[in-house]
């Protein structure tokens, strides 16, 4: 009987310490969930509406759907927030810094692609720890695809300017599989000097044939991305213009340029592939420029644009074939800064009509020179998916932020702390 007793009390002790485990397990991933820090994602895609003030979305929300319609897709999604812009020596940031925020997660001086002038370290890019975790990746923009922002993700270079460096670093070094925009003369060099006009470094070779050798399917048109993408082809570049693409107000029915859609549609049909999962950044470059030319017409144009590429990404996360990909997917939407102080200003007395630009009086405040007129005003940034919503301590993105903060929201969606 003493025994029993005995083995009785050390089986209750047992199931104690069991218990108590177990409860200390269950609050231990309940306090993580919470904080966000379980709270991973499979996929990221980032997106970026290049200098687009909340005046622009407004806007462009009126000519298409009128003034009672609906949203733009940008403006469905789940959480909104804002965003500061600063960058580390100038409270009007250009969109060197700004990019590399968000790609690197520290402050940069103007100018500056997520490397320090001065020498210090820098971390490395989201889309190069998306390689690290065997990801795919890909960069999509209109501008030159070389240009600042899309730049920040995939190259580190101390001057934005050095465009053929940049464009050596994404085919010799970072080697994004999706890399599609404009911005053919990038690619090349001028033979008879190794540095540019801005004191740059040339690779001396073309580096569209030098991708080519390199494994990466070539497109120079619309026909010739559908056509790799549907071949299977993993590696795809993309160069559908010596500069800057067409504007959407410009395109005519038989453009070979595909549309941002197109192209976001491409690179999402090439990395959707990986069971890994993948980085994409798309990018609506010239909204910037079209507020730069103070031009209204140029400017809704791309914001609609911009606005089809979110439009298609939804529709890709609310496949009801793909269940998983909501649950998987991290979505942001933030512009790097506004460009031009843009301001509807009427009419007063009077109503806006859908589809009549007229209709709809806009304005811009260009604060110094033609050449510096982004604006420092906070931005809003729209975002769904794994680390974006409130929980515990964690505070989610429906709030103010800065925009360094972004590089660890997709470190801890991809599972890096």
């Amino acid at each position: 009987m003493h025994y029993k007793n005995k083995n009785k009390k050390v089986l209750q002790a047992v199931m104690a310490t069991i218990v108590i485990v177990v409860v200390i397990v269950i609050s231990f991933a309940a306090s993580a969930f919470a904080s966000g820090f379980m709270d991973k994602g499979k996929n990221i895609i980032f997106m970026v509406p290049d200098g687009m003030g909340h005046a622009n979305v407004t806007a462009a929300r009126i000519y298409k759907n009128g003034l009672d319609g609906k949203p733009l897709n940008l403006e469905s999604l789940e959480t909104i927030g804002i965003q500061k812009t600063y960058s580390k020596n100038s409270t009007i940031t250009d969109s060197a810094p700004a990019a590399s925020a968000w790609a690197c997660g520290e402050k940069f001086n103007n100018g500056e692609i997520c490397k320090h002038s001065e020498g210090l370290p820098n971390n490395r890019t989201i889309l190069e720890l998306a390689k690290q975790k065997k990801k795919s990746t890909g960069i999509v923009a209109t501008s030159q695809i070389t240009h600042a922002t899309p730049a920040a993700f995939a190259a580190h270079v101390t001057n934005r300017n050095c465009q053929n460096e940049i464009a050596r670093q994404y085919i010799m070094e970072t080697k994004p599989d999706v890399i599609l925009g404009g911005g053919r003369q990038k690619f090349d060099t001028d033979p008879a000097t190794d540095r540019d006009s801005n004191g740059c470094p040339q690779y001396g070779e073309d580096l569209a044939e030098v991708a080519q050798r390199k494994g990466y399917s070539f497109a120079r048109t619309t026909d010739e991305m559908e056509d790799a993408v549907n071949q299977g082809k993993t590696k795809l570049l993309g160069l559908f213009s010596d500069a800057g693409m067409t504007p959407a107000y410009l395109r005519h029915p038989g453009t070979t340029e595909p549309t941002l859609a197109g192209m976001t549609q491409a690179a999402l049909q090439i990395l959707e592939n990986n069971p890994r999962g993948f980085f994409l950044m798309v990018e609506g470059s010239q909204i910037d420029w079209a507020n730069h030319a103070k031009n209204f017409e140029y400017q809704v144009g791309d914001v609609l644009a911009f606005d089809d590429a979110v439009g298609l990404v939804l529709n890709w996360i609310d496949d009801a074939g793909h269940p998983d990909r909501k649950r998987n997917t991290l979505l942001i939407i933030a512009p790097d800064h506004e460009t031009g102080g843009f301001a509807i200003n009427g009419p007063y007395g009077a109503l806006s009509t859908a589809g009549d630009l007229t209709t709809i009086q806009a304005g811009w405040t260009f604060p110094g020179s033609e050449e510096a007129n982004h604006t420092g005003g906070d931005v809003i940034v729209y975002s769904q998916g794994p680390g974006t919503k409130a929980g515990g301590t964690y505070p989610g993105l429906g709030r103010l932020f800065d925009n360094t903060e972004l590089y660890g929201v997709m470190k801890n969606a991809m599972g890096i702390n």
